[in-house]
């Protein structure tokens, strides 16, 4: 009789923990994201991550999203949200802090990349192995990069001789010194600033892809499109490594399993929905002047991007490696084609 009680009673304690693990309250992480949840970027970057990771983890762990910079304002606080502790997760644009991104400069080199694919599959590829230091304290749970960003401006232009003495609105450090290179003046600074500052004429025009000339309202001023691709900005999702190896193993396994290439297939195939037809709208509409470079200047350009690369890599045997790593992975991605 005793036994039988005993047995009960360390049975009973024994199915205790799974009881309580149960009926307890799902673990909830903060993500912070600068701006709208209708931006094309939560679209591509955020959103599908969240509901994959939200639906699998039902009762486990669930992500609640903070857009807006409802946790902190502006793009470039957003790190320090994740390094503070205010947020779990953040979107954090590379660029707009450079000094934190050394390694992923390397991936903003001009002529690099043929499109965003090829970009935002290298990138995840380069963080997937480790090869950037940056992201060491960090579970980086997407690594994108945009479109090859061309030029759009408010006056007329036609080539690179007219682009020469205007001051363009770039993503990053390393665009700018291409731009510099070809007679132009890079400011770095956020895409949603890009129109008040045109309209200001505190700039001429704006170096991005084709959606945030609609998102963000630059193609209501900015009319001459100059379609020479010159770099793609790298884009991440980082999570604090802290938050990460404390979930437990079942919550890493679901954000793991949403994270990387399963991420990035997701943002590129997003954005090239969206891309496409607003490509076409912008050829089609006749109040606009759609510009594909001559190759004078596709050779001009060539020669600047040389250049950058050779600055950024003679006498850096670390950026050395970082693009010979990179240049594999391209190798490798337009040999499975």
């Amino acid at each position: 009789m005793i036994n039988r009680i005993v047995r009960t009673t360390v049975a009973a304690i024994a199915l205790f923990p799974l009881a309580f693990a149960v009926g307890a309250e799902p673990i909830k992480l903060k993500l912070a994201f600068y701006t709208s949840d209708r931006s094309n970027l939560y679209q591509a970057a955020i959103k599908p991550f969240v509901d994959a990771v939200n639906a699998e983890g039902t009762g486990l762990v669930e992500i609640k999203v903070h857009t807006s910079g409802t946790l902190g304002k502006g793009q470039v606080v957003q790190l320090q949200l994740v390094e503070d502790g205010t947020a779990d997760i953040a979107f954090v644009i590379p660029g707009q802090m450079s000094d934190r991104f050394q390694d992923t400069e390397i991936v903003a080199l001009p002529g690099l990349f043929r499109n965003m694919r090829e970009a935002t599959l290298v990138f995840t590829r380069l963080v997937a192995a480790g090869a950037l230091k940056e992201y060491r304290d960090f579970f980086v749970i997407g690594a994108f990069a945009v479109e090859p960003e061309s030029i759009h401006t408010r006056a007329p232009v036609a080539s690179l001789d007219d682009l020469r003495g205007m001051r363009i609105r770039v993503n990053n450090p390393t665009l700018a010194s291409t731009l510099a290179k070809l007679g132009m003046s890079g400011v770095v600074m956020p895409a949603n600033l890009a129109l008040e500052a045109i309209s200001s004429g505190k700039l001429d025009g704006a170096a991005v892809p084709v959606s945030p000339l609609f998102e963000f309202g630059i193609g209501r001023i900015a009319t001459y499109h100059y379609f020479m691709p010159f770099s793609s900005a790298p884009l991440v999702v980082l999570m604090s490594r802290k938050k990460f190896d404390g979930l437990p193993p079942q919550a890493q396994d679901i954000i793991r399993k949403y994270s990387g290439e399963w991420a990035a297939e997701r943002f590129i195939t997003t954005f090239e929905a969206i891309e496409r037809p607003l490509m076409e709208q912008l050829k089609s509409d006749p109040k606009r002047k759609v510009i594909f470079p001559s190759q004078p200047d596709r050779d001009r350009a060539a020669a600047a991007f040389r250049a950058v690369t050779e600055e950024a890599t003679n006498g850096n045997p670390r950026n050395r490696e970082i693009l010979s790593a990179a240049e594999s992975e391209i190798a490798k991605l337009r040999s499975s084609k």
